[in-house]
């Protein structure tokens, strides 16, 4: 007689796949520091304007300082992605929030006994470098702390977390200026530095991975993931990047590995077109609020506060978005909305449906950011990370302040109706251009 079971019961199939990033307490640990560390900048937003604005009354002389500010990021994109291929990356994060820590607690000090206006012009620039090696270091530890398989979820957690700080940020560094002064409100973006730079060197890291090979990846000769190789979405074969050779060869190995993959190539060319075209689209939602519709400038803080949702929600959407359709068709479709909603403002006289419509923009935007934020990640070398980085921001936004200026002018000249039209029917047309490119057809991240 055969023996009988014990117990029909069946056993639990073991889990498989890496545990879910909630349970993981290194990587709640820097998603917090993450969130604190945007909560600090989006006090000094606040803060430095006003510092400004009180000492000379100018706005010219706060656009003086935003223009320092910016000129110092582009410059320091040049070469922030070599420093962060070629350092330890905890430590250079660890760093660059002392530096900042440093810079910007000096001026709530010296403020207590002088208001020198040059202080401010020199430390923000300066500030601003240590930012761009930062975030630029940022991006590229997120792979070395969670799974591969995970890093999409990541972003769309840290998205999340700017977005809220985004939202509730101003409105808490408004409430310490003016109860304690604007320099109060610097105090405490450097105290949340200097409490991220401690608590960043008990994240854990893995080591950077090596070059990639000619078969990295592949599960049958000539195809991985059921793509041929000349089409799939990771590195192109036999190529090995980042030699050492001084800082200007080292930038461009990270140009020549963004400019022969078959994805990033068109989102880089695309991307920019499409931020020549919406980076100035703030200041003409501001200018339509205020001068078009005759509303206060607290109309338009909610607004762009109600904005900020839209950025919250695309944290929320992106996973399953990504999975059901995949990284090209999910970057077209959001960007054909985003520029339709772009085309709707100019023709709502209704302050609430301008609201709903920058929040689907916002939504848009943060769906392909976070989208493209983790495919540049999923497929680039960890050694090259920090340089492909680097070049991938200086590209394409170098058009940006142009075509800020070029679409405020029109604004101005023609009115938000017409500008706003060709703007949103100018993304449309970029966004179905990439169906032509390799962006278009790509499906990673996809899952039938």
């Amino acid at each position: 007689m055969a023996r009988r079971e014990t117990s029909r019961r069946t056993p639990r199939a073991a889990r498989t796949g890496p545990a879910p990033l909630w349970a993981d307490p290194n990587y709640r640990l820097f998603l917090a520091l993450q969130c604190l560390s945007a909560l600090g900048d989006s006090f000094s937003h606040v803060a430095i304007p006003l510092l400004v604005l009180h000492q000379t009354g100018s706005v010219a002389q706060m656009g003086l300082v935003t223009g320092l500010t910016g000129l110092a990021s582009i410059v320091t994109g040049l070469f922030a992605g070599v420093v962060a291929d070629r350092v330890d990356r905890r430590r250079l994060l660890a760093l660059t929030d002392v530096a900042r820590c440093a810079l910007i607690g000096v001026v709530p000090l010296v403020w207590l006994f002088a208001t020198p206006l040059w202080l401010l012009y020199t430390v923000v620039p300066v500030a601003a470098v240590f930012s761009m090696l930062f975030q630029v270091a940022y991006v590229t530890v997120v792979p070395a702390i969670v799974e591969p398989g995970q890093i999409l979820k990541a972003n769309s957690h840290l998205f999340g977390a700017y977005a809220v700080a985004s939202a509730g940020g101003p409105m808490l560094a408004g409430f310490v200026a003016a109860a304690s002064g604007p320099a109060a409100a610097l105090a405490i973006d450097a105290a949340t530095f200097a409490v991220s730079a401690v608590g960043i060197l008990f994240v854990r890291m893995r080591p950077t991975g090596a070059a990639p090979g000619p078969d990295r990846g592949s599960g049958r000769d000539g195809e991985r993931d059921g793509q041929p190789d000349s089409e799939r979405d990771g590195e192109p074969d036999g190529e090995r990047y980042g030699e050492r050779g001084g800082v200007r060869a080292e930038f461009l190995a990270g140009a020549r590995f963004l400019w022969r993959h078959p994805v990033l190539r068109p989102l880089t060319v695309l991307l920019a077109l499409v931020t020549f075209l919406t980076y100035g689209l703030t200041d003409v939602v501001v200018y339509h609020v205020k001068q078009g519709l005759g509303h206060g400038d607290s109309t338009v803080g909610y607004v762009l506060t109600a904005g900020t949702l839209g950025t919250l929600g695309a944290s929320f959407a992106v996973d399953r978005m990504r999975r059901r359709l995949g990284f090209g068709p999910s970057w077209v479709a959001v960007h054909v909305a985003a520029g339709l909603a772009v085309a709707a403002l100019g023709l709502t006289g209704n302050v609430p449906a301008v609201a709903v419509l920058v929040a689907v923009v916002l939504f848009c935007t943060g769906v392909a950011g976070i989208c493209s934020m983790s495919l540049r990640q999923e497929v680039t070398p960890g050694h090259l990370l920090g340089r492909v980085t680097s070049v991938f921001w200086t590209t394409h936004n170098a058009l940006g302040p142009l075509g800020a200026a070029a679409v405020t002018a029109a604004a101005g000249t023609w009115g938000v109706g017409p500008v706003c039209l060709g703007v949103g029917g100018s993304v449309v047309v970029v966004a179905l251009t990439a169906t032509t490119t390799g962006l278009g057809r790509s499906r990673a991240g996809r899952r039938a």
